[in-house]
């Protein structure tokens, strides 16, 4: 069990957490979350003794063994299946030792913990862990110095999921991993035999790999079982129990001043009056949490949409050397409304294709046309290395504005989420989130037709990834993503592409379709679609399916379109329930009362009219693509 008690953390003198206590069973498979900033990373480097508490205590049980992921990515000559099996310890001093011992008591010993800590299987699951995490068998071989600084990441993330630390502690494993490597730590996280706790801003994996979940907030720690989504659900109820009893208070507290204020002057009330003070003074401030809003994130929308397809790729082959095609013969088009998802390992094609799209790089064959005047806003996690660190936001938006008027440029750059003083913060000591969103603001600068988005939700909270989604599905243009957000996905792509085998087909299915695909270790479409052959295949029949569905994406956009106004209907409902449930609204304003029936009743009309359309339409686009 780790047990965290009375425990106070500050950092340059600002207060992180604030006398939290909270006992974690063993075992537990837990997800710590907050908003950015709120000192989870703090918490953890306190756990591991990298940081100072300023009061209180962390206990784990003894000789527990904490595990998390290093700093610095590993480095070197040595093989990657060579440092991931150095990270257990134990098994390599007990085999050194076995080497050389000469006591048969003592060899005894060794040979039997060897085998109880399952030394001799160990190649073989350090094997599947790297494999799991998008390492081929050839890459498992090669030294680790040949690996960019994110895959060595990841070869970091084997070496301590290898060593089954008993407390394991995560601090966003996913920002280092594709969507393959996500959907495959997800189900390990949820296999893990000890204890694990994970920061990290995935719902599907909060959903599905932990089963309780720490909610840091205004400095105390609070223990939910569960998953995410039972813990927003469980949350909501309390914030709305809270403000309900902050209302009551308010009320009470009213009542009381309203009492000592008329009649402390009397001499036959005073006495009374000195009660109620006393009253009001024991009462207090509400103990009532309300939830920060977070910031919108705005798209803006392009001034006029352009003719489709506004990007058609015919027989393309594309790469960097040439001669050698990373895709080849890649045929598709994109239409001003398009939502779409690329699909496929690492190294497979989809930066590339991309990169295609953007116009950053050219084609070594075929042809590909862009719709006149079309505009392309390109958003990259590399770019935030780009940023100048040394400059302002507002200097990074009086660039692309260089005879605007000083107003126009913090109006603007209040626009993309930093207003009044907030535009004149450096771009270094802005945190990861706000410089994503800084990116995103430049992207999107010149309103473009066509959005491109790789990996944007990292460095994004759980909040600000739901405000992310939002305003893609409000924006009007084109959307091609690459995300390990499978929450993102799932909540914004209409259109899924396969990138494997050096093609790009559509995947005919959903997440949860690709999901069982890759978690069955089969992500790669036939041969027979990757070589562009025409005789039919699965591939084909899956293209087929693709393009009938973006035949009927009006249809779905309707549909869509009504099951976001039934919600509403449904919110609008429920919020006029509980204001007709009030007897003292009769009382009070009877007229009220009786125009709030009236809207109930009108909205009841509209919401039975939604959902029939809702079933007709539904209906309708399912015999469509069944026939």
């Amino acid at each position: 069990m780790l047990v965290i008690t009375d425990l106070s953390v500050r950092i340059a003198g600002r207060l992180l957490i604030d006398h939290a206590s909270v006992q974690i069973p063993t075992g537990a498979r837990v997800g710590l979350v907050g908003r950015n900033g709120t000192g989870k990373s703090t918490l953890f480097r306190t756990i591991t003794g990298q940081h100072h508490a300023d009061t209180g205590e962390i206990g784990v049980p003894g000789r527990a063994i904490i595990g998390t992921l290093p700093q610095e990515a590993p480095n070197g000559p040595q093989p990657l299946t060579e440092i991931v099996l150095a990270a257990h310890t134990e098994r390599t001093a007990l085999l050194a030792e076995a080497e050389t011992a000469t006591d048969p008591h003592r060899i005894a010993e060794l040979h039997t913990r060897l085998a109880d800590i399952g030394a001799h299987s160990a190649p073989a699951r350090a094997a599947a862990i790297l494999h799991g995490l998008g390492f081929s068998h050839e890459d498992q071989a090669r030294p680790v110095s040949e690996f960019s600084g994110g895959w060595r990441m990841r070869v970091a993330l084997a070496a301590v999921l290898f060593r089954e630390p008993d407390v394991l502690l995560l601090d966003e494993p996913t920002n280092y991993l594709d969507l393959e490597g996500t959907l495959w730590l997800e189900e390990h996280l949820a296999r893990y035999p000890h204890t694990v706790v994970v920061i990290s801003h995935d719902r599907d994996l909060l959903d599905k790999a932990v089963d309780s979940i720490l909610h840091l907030e205004n400095g105390k720690l609070t223990f939910y079982r569960g998953n995410y989504t039972t813990f927003e659900r469980t949350r909501r109820e309390r914030l709305l129990l809270d403000q309900k009893l902050a209302k009551k208070q308010e009320a009470q507290r009213a009542h009381l001043a309203a009492f000592v204020e008329r009649f402390r002057a009397k001499a036959t009330k005073a006495r009374q009056a000195q009660s109620r003070l006393k009253m009001l003074q024991r009462l207090g401030p509400a103990p009532a949490r309300i939830a920060d809003e977070v910031r919108e994130i705005v798209l803006p929308a392009p001034a006029k949409l352009l003719s489709p397809p506004i990007i058609a790729v015919d027989d393309v082959s594309v790469g960097y050397e040439p001669g050698k095609p990373i895709l080849r013969r890649v045929t598709l088009r994109i239409d001003n409304d398009d939502r779409i998802a690329l699909l496929g390992s690492n190294g497979n094609g989809k930066s590339t294709l991309v990169k295609l799209i953007a116009g950053r790089i050219g084609t070594m064959e075929g042809r590909i046309t862009r719709a006149d005047k079309l505009e392309v806003g390109y958003f990259a996690q590399h770019q935030l290395d780009e940023l100048d660190e040394g400059a302002s936001v507002y200097a990074h938006v009086r660039r692309l504005m260089p005879d605007a008027a000083e107003a126009a440029v913090r109006a603007k750059a209040g626009a993309i989420g930093f207003s009044e003083g907030a535009a004149d913060t450096l771009v270094g000591k802005l945190s990861g989130g706000e410089k994503a969103r800084l990116l995103l603001g430049l992207a999107t600068f010149h309103a473009p037709h066509l959005l491109l988005l790789d990996e944007p939700t990292n460095h994004l909270d759980i909040d600000s990834r739901s405000a992310l989604i939002e305003a893609i599905n409000e924006f009007p243009g084109a959307v091609v993503m690459v995300s390990h957000d499978r929450y993102l996905l799932d909540a914004c792509a209409d259109r899924l592409w396969l990138v494997a085998n050096g093609g790009v087909a559509p995947f005919d299915g959903d997440i949860d379709d690709y999901r069982r695909l890759v978690l069955s270790g089969d992500d790669e479409p036939d041969d027979k679609a990757s070589r562009g052959d025409k005789t039919p295949s699965r591939t084909d029949q899956r293209r087929a399916a693709a393009e009938k569905r973006a035949e009927l994406a009006p249809l779905k956009k309707m549909i869509n379109a009504l099951e976001k106004k039934i919600e509403t209907l449904h919110q609008r409902i429920a919020k006029l329930d509980d204001a007709l449930a009030d007897p003292a609204l009769y009382a009070r304003d009877a007229a009220k009362a009786a125009g709030f029936a009236k809207e109930r009743a009108d909205a009841a009309s509209a919401l039975a009219a939604a959902e029939d359309e809702w079933l007709t339409l539904s209906a309708e686009y399912e015999d469509a693509l069944a026939g």
